[in-house]
C-alpha cells in the first residue's frame, strides 16, 4: 500500500512529465511560436529580415497581402526594414518594439500609401524618410486616403521629404507619437471625419505643425488636444499660411484644446475661415506673430483661458481676429 507521502511524489513526478511532454509537442510543431500565440504573425516567419542589408519590399508587399487575405495583425521584430513605394491593402494592423522596430524609406517616390481602406493600424513603429526626395504624386511619408478607421499609436515619424502624415478623408486617431523633421507640415488632414489628434509632440517641422483642412467650408469635427508643437519655421514664406504651430483653414466644428505651441515662425494656433471652433485652455509661448489668430468668414469661434509669452521683439497682440460675423 502506499503512504501519503508517496502518493504525493509520485502524483507530481507524473504533472512534471505531463508538462514536459506538453511543452516537447508544442515545440514540435512548426506554426506554434510567440507571434501565433498572440494572435498575430511574425514577419521573420515569411521572409522579412531584421536588419537584412538588402532592400525588402517584395517580401514586405508579400507580407502586406498575407496579413490582410488572413485578417491578422503583423509583429516586426526589432530591427531595421528597408522598403520603399509600399501600396497598402485594404485591412492592415502593423506592430513594432517602439523605438526598435524601424522602417526606414530606400528609395525615391513613396514609403507606404494607402487608397479607400477599411482598418489601417500602426503600433509602436518608427518610420524615417532619411530625408530623402519624395515623388510628385506622394503627400507624405505615409500617405493615406480614404481611411475608413486609421489608428496610429505611439509611433515616431521622423525625415520625411515632404510631410510626417498626410492623410485625406480619414476618421480615428492619432495619439502618443513623436513627428518630427518634416520638409513640410508634421500633420495635414484635409477632410477629415471625426479624427483625433492628441497626446503628439510635433517639431521641428519646416512649415507647419497640426494642419486641419478643406478643400471647401464644411463640417470636420476634429479634435485637437493635449499635442505639444515646438519649433516650427516658415521655410516656404508667405504672410500667414505658413509657419504656424495649429492650423484650421475651413474645417468647422474643430476643437483645439489643452495643448502646448512654441516657436512658432508665425501663429501659434491660426483658424481661417473656421466656423463653430473652439480654441481653450492651450499655452503658446515665443510665436513670431500672435499667439492665436482667428481671421475671415466664420461663424462662432470660441477663444478663452490661453496664456501666452510673446518674444520680446512681437509687436502684434497675442489675440487676433478678424471679419468675424
Amino acid at each position: 500500500m502506499l503512504n501519503g507521502r508517496k502518493l504525493l511524489t509520485q502524483t507530481a513526478g507524473f504533472a512534471v512529465m505531463g508538462l514536459s511532454l506538453g511543452k516537447a509537442a508544442a515545440a514540435s510543431l512548426p506554426t506554434v511560436d510567440n507571434a501565433s500565440i498572440r494572435g498575430s504573425i511574425n514577419a521573420a516567419d515569411l521572409g522579412v529580415q531584421p536588419s537584412a542589408l538588402d532592400d525588402q519590399s517584395k517580401a514586405f508587399a508579400r507580407l502586406l497581402r498575407d496579413a490582410n487575405d488572413r485578417d491578422m495583425p503583423v509583429f516586426l521584430p526589432p530591427g531595421t526594414y528597408v522598403v520603399s513605394n509600399l501600396s497598402l491593402p485594404s485591412r492592415i494592423r502593423l506592430s513594432g518594439v517602439p523605438g526598435a522596430s524601424r522602417i526606414v524609406c530606400g528609395g525615391n517616390g513613396h514609403l507606404l500609401m494607402a487608397e479607400q481602406a477599411e482598418h489601417i493600424e500602426f503600433t509602436g513603429l518608427v518610420f524615417d524618410g532619411t530625408n530623402r526626395w519624395m515623388g510628385d504624386y506622394a503627400q507624405g511619408l505615409l500617405d493615406l486616403r480614404r481611411i475608413n478607421h486609421l489608428v496610429i499609436d505611439n509611433c515616431q515619424v521622423t525625415g520625411s521629404g515632404k510631410s510626417g502624415l498626410a492623410l485625406e478623408h480619414a476618421s480615428g486617431r492619432i495619439e502618443r507619437s513623436e513627428i518630427s523633421g518634416a520638409a513640410d507640415a508634421g500633420i495635414y488632414s484635409v477632410e477629415a471625419a471625426g479624427l483625433e489628434i492628441s497626446g503628439n509632440t510635433v517639431s521641428d517641422c519646416a512649415n507647419g505643425g497640426i494642419l486641419v483642412h478643406r478643400w471647401q467650408a464644411a463640417e470636420d469635427g476634429t479634435i485637437v488636444s493635449g499635442n505639444r508643437v515646438e519649433r516650427i519655421q516658415a521655410r516656404s514664406g508667405g504672410t500667414g499660411q505658413n509657419g504656424n504651430g495649429i492650423n484650421a483653414f475651413r474645417a468647422g466644428n474643430v476643437i483645439i484644446s489643452g495643448n502646448i505651441v512654441s516657436d512658432c515662425a508665425f501663429s501659434a494656433i491660426r483658424a481661417n475661415s473656421a466656423s463653430n471652433l473652439h480654441i481653450t485652455g492651450n499655452t503658446c509661448s515665443r510665436s513670431g506673430e500672435t499667439a492665436l489668430y482667428s481671421e475671415f468668414s466664420f461663424e462662432g469661434a470660441i477663444v478663452s483661458t490661453t496664456s501666452s509669452i510673446a518674444p520680446p521683439t512681437a509687436s502684434l497682440s497675442s489675440i487676433s481676429t478678424k471679419a468675424a460675423a
